[in-house]
């Protein structure tokens, strides 16, 4: 598919930084409710994806710093600390990788390359992702990417999430679409299977921030980062809707913890979605039904205005068409 140029258009990187190159350290700050736990205590409940045997000896190689020290299991903390994880070096050289992993290419010139992302892959190497990713597919992709931060990388889709995302493949590109992120003139239009029947139409402007109690998952909360998805309705089913939705701001799980927000959570969600409804099919679904179909943006080196669209995934396809030949089980 050819870059479009119209006179008109319509993911947690408005921080994004180009000079990190290599995978971040885990940074976090002791909850209030970790007061008077033993450090190793409260770590466990801060990255439960770790396992507590690792923990403890990351603690131990001084791979694990509370706020700037060194602390033995036992230290006590007290809340407010901030706590640095750093990762394995074998595991940075493992993200530093090059995979033959396939890249479906939408697009691609000697500025971005824009890719239709599959189910399952991961962008960006961390926690117990550090090869298999999109960044050691680029890597093998072509060299170019050795020479850019994050392999070019500016933006992500979740694991479980299909569909279009723009990688630059120079430093000047990454920053002009970085610049073009925060400035929110990216436009990133998604679709989405929701439980429910959502109004015809609104937005979502809820703020998103880390779980105050389980840290792996993002919530709506006071004090979070302003995040704004606006949505309409495509299609409705006896027990679910097609949405279309338009992210203003680029917060990590933000349509997923939004939609759930409103009481409409993404059909197939382990994470923020109903264990189960009165309908076998949508909780048969493997994964969150988000498909991002559509992405815009300004060209880094032409000026000129682009869009890409593609086609539904098939899996929520073919969900549909079963929704659409028998409306009720």
């Amino acid at each position: 598919m050819k870059c479009a140029i119209e006179n008109s258009l319509e993911e947690d990187w408005a921080d994004y930084s180009p000079a990190m190159s290599s995978p971040s350290p885990q940074r976090e700050s002791i909850p209030d409710d970790c007061a008077g736990l033993r450090v190793d205590q409260a770590l466990a409940r801060l990255f439960p994806e770790h396992s507590r045997s690792r923990l403890q000896s990351w603690l131990k190689s001084g791979r694990i710093l509370v706020n700037g020290a060194s602390p033995d299991s036992k230290t006590k903390v007290w809340g407010g600390e901030t706590i640095l994880v750093s990762p394995e070096p074998s595991e940075s050289m493992l993200a530093e990788k090059a995979e033959d992993i396939p890249l479906d290419v939408v697009f691609e010139d000697d500025t971005v390359v824009v890719i239709n992302k599959p189910i399952g892959l991961v962008v960006h190497p961390g926690s117990g992702n550090w090869s298999g990713t999109l960044l050691n597919a680029l890597l093998h992709h072509g060299s170019v990417f050795r020479e850019v931060p994050r392999a070019g990388i500016v933006h992500r889709l979740d694991k479980d999430t299909s569909g279009l995302l723009v990688v630059a493949k120079s430093l000047e590109a990454q920053t002009e679409l970085v610049r073009q992120l925060q400035a929110r003139t990216v436009k990133r239009h998604y679709y989405a299977l929701v439980h429910g029947s959502p109004a015809s139409s609104g937005e979502v402007n809820a703020p998103v921030g880390r779980h105050p109690v389980n840290r792996t998952k993002m919530a709506v909360v006071p004090g979070g980062r302003e995040a704004l998805t606006r949505y309409r309705v495509i299609e409705r089913f006896a027990r679910a809707t097609l949405v279309e939705c338009e992210l203003a701001t680029g917060r990590t799980h933000q349509i997923r913890v939004h939609m759930a927000h409103i009481g409409h959570p993404l059909v197939g969600d382990a994470t923020y979605g109903k264990p189960r409804s009165s309908d076998p099919r949508l909780d048969a679904f493997p994964r969150q039904a988000l498909h991002a179909w559509q992405l815009g943006f300004i060209h880094p080196l032409s000026g000129e205005p682009c869009r890409w669209n593609i086609d539904l995934a098939a899996d929520i396809e073919g969900l549909l068409e079963v929704l659409r030949e028998s409306p009720t089980p």
